[in-house]
């Protein structure tokens, strides 16, 4: 339940009637895995984290560097190379202390993900390669947990719901990863800084609907174009 002192920091979404005290609690009890500290990562857990999500896991292995800071905002200068993870969990625990911040400092491989990842309810892929994509994806499958996917190239961006009850994953789209070699990342490409942030929000957004099931995407792939405003959802 929540309790008396929690009521002031979260009333303004309780008031909204797909919330109310029912749907807060689902939030408070609720187990989130985000995969992946960094732009996607860190409004992703920031939102999560400032709504009332119970229980975070914060999994990665990386350092600050000075290139993530203009995106990666839970970090500042002062934190160029300290572990993201005990920063981020530093300041989310300022932001929330009603929060249990769980912190997984290690590399996501097919030898540790399914015990990391089955201690959580629902597994947030913010990640920036395609090989711990699959293996999150994969992972989840076996496990039967619900998948929010995002990712992010230059003006574009993508987000979808995968393994929700009973619906497709990634596979499903793209059976195999690419190449690594052919898939241009953001040190190549550059990046907007607040492109990550406004996906990365959309990504907090659709957690909570499939915490509250409040019609999250099902059987959809949503592309993201910020360069001219246009979205188009893709159904399989």
């Amino acid at each position: 339940m929540i309790g008396k002192e929690e009521f002031g920091r979260f009333e303004k979404q309780m008031v909204l009637e797909e919330i109310g005290i029912l749907g807060q609690t689902k939030l408070k009890q609720a187990k989130v895995a985000v995969v992946g500290a960094g732009g996607l990562g860190c409004p992703v857990l920031q939102y999560l984290n400032s709504m009332g999500v119970g229980t975070l896991g914060l999994i990665d292995f990386d350092t600050v560097m000075e290139s993530n800071l203009h995106r990666q905002i839970l970090y500042t200068s002062e934190d160029i190379g300290k572990s993201k993870i005990e920063c981020a969990a530093k300041r989310l625990k300022a932001q929330n202390p009603y929060t249990n911040i769980n912190e997984h400092n290690v590399v996501l491989t097919e030898e540790n993900a399914e015990e990391i990842l089955s201690q959580y309810d629902f597994i947030v892929d913010g990640c920036d390669n395609f090989l711990t994509r699959y293996i999150v994806n994969d992972i989840c499958v076996k496990i039967n947990k619900p998948l929010i996917y995002g990712s992010i190239l230059g003006f574009e961006g993508q987000m979808a719901t995968f393994n929700y009850q009973g619906s497709k994953n990634l596979r499903d789209i793209f059976p195999e990863p690419p190449n690594a070699e052919d898939v241009p990342n953001c040190s190549e490409n550059g990046v907007l800084g607040s492109f990550p942030g406004i996906i990365g929000t959309m990504m907090a957004q659709e957690t909570v609907k499939v915490i509250l099931d409040l019609n999250p995407l099902k059987n959809q792939l949503l592309l993201i174009d910020t360069k001219n405003w246009t979205n188009t959802s893709i159904r399989f």
